[in-house]
């Protein structure tokens, strides 16, 4: 990893707020009531920081063939149409960095939590959200996610457990709070373990009811099958993008067994007939269009989860792809909140990760070469660093296949005695643009005993693990998972890029916000996630 390189990309993390009025919104738009803030949407984009927001910028400014329409991104939007932007730190109590489910608690509770806590404060105890303010109030609610509607972002608004890691007792949480629209993925939590037996009823069950769009097996210690439970609440249940288009009413959507497609597997097959998952963008239009049939308003918290898992794996062709699947779900909340002064929009993240930026550095120095102005009548031009060609964001988008999947579901999938250095060279040559040779492929499959070796800790308790080097304390995830951190580290300097590390850093993010003056006016300024869940409570309380 070149890390001394300085860093050029700025620009930041993100969650989306909108209250939304949604009174009347059905094909027509009711005009309404001038400065209430009447429904809340927040869009929080997992993991991404100023870095994040940086690429995507890059990207639609500057590669020569980008696909971002007029080369004008949300941010560009939100701030060009009025809105406000301000910075807010993310620290957990007592701790420098934070995780998602402390973070996601502080931004829906408005108080300090312990690292990986769920729903709770500093010391512990539960403490009501603002979903659950906003049912008390009369709205309608929802969450939605691209990861798993149990992972710790979309937890942390509708739960309370000790440790994110819970997700059969969150599952339940859940479902007791009550929200009236679920959409994600993660299947495995709400099924019960009989559905392990593929000879069993309840699997032959579930097998009609999903229709065969999601894979059935249970991650449950119970027999508790959630699914029933949620219908006899009077939800509708989906697990393909057509049962969810026709669903009426409460929905709950689950359409994977872990996390939803990711952003590469999302570009390639949106325009598929037979694409049956919802994209982010379709699950969040489906939520308002059900939210927005109550007079009273609407909260709804939508996460771009995997923004955040591309960051942790260093793979930079993934998270462009993700911050497009963001920038086409804000998007579209924007169409929808456009003109209505009862719909506050605010952008954030929950944290930063992997510590990224583009960056000039020695590979590939630039040949010296005429200018026509009068001060190179008589020398070249010839910079001392490869400062980077624009083109090679084109290149970085045009990754085929996300580096987990070159891994696991290319290589691993090998006979061990095919697993050479020379075949894993093939794979990631076959699908990216940036070329690594045999002797990097060995690199990237070297291994050591694992020098921070915990026994029966989920991702230290391996003994050998990829050989990551004198910055292996910040790659936490030491399982072959690293191997994705090892590639990125062979193609950065092609790539114009760096990594500092494969987990989060305390970087402030930025916050967007859009709606009336004085629902945005209390965003400009530095603030902390505590304060910024204050504001979004507020909002909800003062109808």
């Amino acid at each position: 990893m070149r890390n001394r390189a300085y860093q050029l990309t700025g620009l930041f993390l993100i969650v989306v707020l909108i209250v939304t009025g949604c009174s009347s919104m059905q094909a027509g738009r009711a005009t309404p009531d001038a400065g209430r803030t009447k429904n809340v949407i927040v869009i929080i984009g997992d993991g991404m920081g100023p870095e994040q927001i940086g690429l995507l910028l890059s990207y639609a400014r500057q590669a020569p063939n980008t696909v971002i329409k007029d080369r004008r991104t949300v941010f560009d939007r939100m701030m060009d149409d009025g809105g406000v932007m301000g910075f807010s730190l993310t620290y957990p109590y007592d701790r420098l960095v934070v995780d998602s489910a402390a973070s996601g608690t502080q931004m829906a509770t408005g108080q300090f939590a312990g690292s990986e806590m769920i729903g709770a404060d500093k010391d512990g105890n539960p403490v009501e959200t603002v979903l659950e303010k906003a049912i008390k109030t009369g709205r309608s609610t929802g969450l939605i996610s691209d990861t798993r509607l149990t992972h710790a972002t979309p937890a942390a608004f509708a739960s309370h457990q000790p440790h994110r890691n819970l997700e059969n007792e969150i599952a339940v949480d859940m479902l007791n709070a009550g929200p009236d629209v679920m959409l994600s993925g993660g299947l495995r939590y709400w099924i019960p373990q009989e559905a392990n037996d593929k000879e069993s009823a309840v699997y032959k069950e579930l097998e009609q009811m999903t229709q065969g769009s999601v894979k059935i097996k249970s991650k449950r210690k119970d027999s508790r099958n959630l699914l029933v439970e949620a219908r006899d609440k009077g939800y509708s249940l989906a697990f393909n993008r057509s049962q969810m288009d026709a669903a009426q009413g409460r929905l709950l959507g689950l359409f994977a067994y872990s996390a939803m497609p990711d952003g590469i597997k999302v570009t390639h097959s949106q325009d598929s007939p037979d694409r049956t998952i919802p994209t982010l963008k379709e699950m969040s239009a489906k939520a308002i269009e059900v939210l927005s049939k109550n007079d009273k308003g609407f909260f709804l918290m939508i996460e771009a989860g995997m923004i955040d898992w591309a960051a942790h794996y260093n793979d930079t062709g993934l998270m462009l792809h993700e911050m497009m699947r963001l920038n086409e779900t804000v998007e579209y909340v924007l169409d929808w909140a456009e003109n209505r002064d009862d719909t506050l929009v605010i952008v954030t993240a929950d944290h930063t990760t992997g510590g990224f930026g583009i960056s000039y550095n020695a590979k590939d120095l630039p040949q010296g070469r005429r200018l026509p102005g009068s001060l190179f009548q008589e020398s070249e031009y010839k910079p001392g660093y490869n400062f980077g060609n624009p083109a090679v964001l084109d290149k970085i988008y045009s990754q085929k296949l996300s580096y987990g999947d070159i891994f696991y579901g290319n290589f691993d999938s090998l006979p061990k005695d095919a697993q050479t250095p020379a075949k894993l060279a093939e794979i990631v040559n076959a699908h990216t643009e940036f070329a690594i040779s045999e002797d990097q492929a060995a690199t990237i499959l070297a291994t050591e005993e694992n020098p921070y070796f915990t026994e029966g800790h989920s991702y230290l308790g391996t003994k050998v693990v990829p050989k990551m080097g004198s910055t292996g304390a910040f790659f936490v995830y030491q399982t072959d998972d690293n191997r994705q951190n090892l590639l990125a580290r062979e193609v950065a300097a092609d790539q114009m890029v760096v990594w500092n590390t494969g987990a989060h850093t305390a970087t402030p993010v930025l916050v967007f916000a859009t709606g009336s003056p004085e629902a945005t006016a209390p965003f400009g300024k530095v603030m902390h996630h505590t304060q910024l869940g204050q504001i979004v409570i507020e909002a909800i309380l003062n109808q």
